[in-house]
């Protein structure tokens, strides 16, 4: 994929109470200050065929989180977008691919990134599958891509968190941990299913 940029600071978030009803805009860069303003968000696991996740390293030109690993897409819906052309979007921008998407769940999280700013979503969780050769990853959102088993996962992520070639991104731990948790039907029924 080409190298190029696909999101700004000034564009515009949906802002919503923890109800997820809508209670204004904000531009990302203010949704991310200080400890962040409550926006939507989602977060896409991408399996192929034998149920192995991608999963992502974040560039190291992100504002938040740069250099970390993530699970296989994450961003926000913009004012205007539905979740579904969000997400479909988002696909192609940052992995080059675009596939049918299961919703699993929706969770609240802040998490704080220092003195640099926070993310606080109410976050959508997506499950989808495509195949390995698919994936052309855009290097402006993208540092590397890798596939892991999910036994591979659960050890990776049972690691020391400090760990400079393990560092996880916040709300991709607490969504895997979700995962093996109370929504580990959800995802069983999904990967059961190819």
């Amino acid at each position: 994929m080409i190298d190029r940029v696909v999101s700004s600071e000034a564009e515009n978030l949906i802002l919503v109470n923890s109800n997820d009803e809508v209670v204004g805009e904000l531009d990302k860069g203010q949704c991310h200050d200080g400890i962040g303003v409550l926006h939507r968000a989602f977060s896409v696991f991408l399996f192929d065929q034998n149920n192995h996740l991608l999963i992502q390293k974040r560039s190291d030109n992100k504002r938040l989180w740069p250099g970390y690993w993530a699970n296989s897409c994450c961003s926000h819906p913009r004012v205007g977008e539905t979740m579904e052309q969000a997400t479909q979007r988002r696909l192609v921008e940052e992995v080059g691919v675009s596939c049918p998407l299961t919703y699993a769940y929706k969770f609240e999280y802040h998490a704080q990134f220092g003195d640099i700013g926070a993310e606080h979503e109410l976050c959508y969780v997506y499950l989808g599958r495509i195949l390995p050769t698919r994936v052309d990853v855009n290097p402006t959102e993208v540092a590397k891509v890798a596939w892991v088993s999910l036994d591979e996962l659960d050890q990776w992520l049972s690691g020391d968190a400090q760990n400079h070639s393990r560092l996880v991104a916040p709300w991709f731990r607490l969504e895997w941990q979700r995962f093996r948790g109370e929504a580990g039907s959800l995802l069983h029924q999904f990967l059961e299913a190819a």
